[in-house]
């Protein structure tokens, strides 16, 4: 038996075009191929050579729960991890697009880490290793400084994506 890494996070969406903007380009991800599954969606990956798709995402009826609705959230799972790299420069990307994220060292660790929400309101981590950031450490100010339990998504902050695409 074997229990491997990762294969990839699937997302339910009620505003597809907008999630896959902000996947492209808040965060640098590219659109990866995707099988003709028979339902709208879009499967999104890293921009690097041999990089898989990690985030599929459902949308149309598929995304739908029985009443018509499309859940929103990362309800029992907190957030979804990934590692980066860039960290000064994905704080810029969030700050110049008027998007709220948090900060935090990871004690006793070379990690650091920011966290933001996606349109759907699904909590990203963004792992940093500090030997590849090349950079002093992060002075965090008290107001971005990562709480587990807050929760501070701000649905408007990404009408901007919708709006684009109108």
């Amino acid at each position: 038996m074997l229990f491997g890494q990762l294969f990839h996070t699937a997302i339910k969406t009620a505003h597809l075009e907008a999630t896959v903007r902000f996947y492209t380009e808040v965060l640098g991800m590219v659109v990866a191929d995707r099988p003709p599954i028979g339902f709208p969606g879009a499967w999104l990956k890293p921009a690097q050579p041999g990089a898989e798709a990690i985030f599929h995402f459902y949308a149309g009826d598929a995304a739908k729960e029985s009443d018509g609705s499309v859940q929103t959230g990362t309800a029992a799972i907190d957030h979804v991890s990934v590692v980066c790299q860039g960290y000064s420069a994905f704080k810029a990307r969030f700050e110049r697009y008027g998007l709220a994220y948090r900060e935090n060292l990871v004690p006793a660790t070379p990690l650091w880490q920011l966290f933001i929400y996606d349109p759907n309101g699904v909590q990203l981590e963004l792992t940093f290793h500090s030997a590849a950031e090349h950079e002093d450490v992060p002075v965090i100010p008290q107001e971005r400084r990562y709480g587990a339990r807050e929760r501070w998504f701000q649905p408007a902050l990404y009408r901007q994506f919708e709006a684009a695409m109108a």
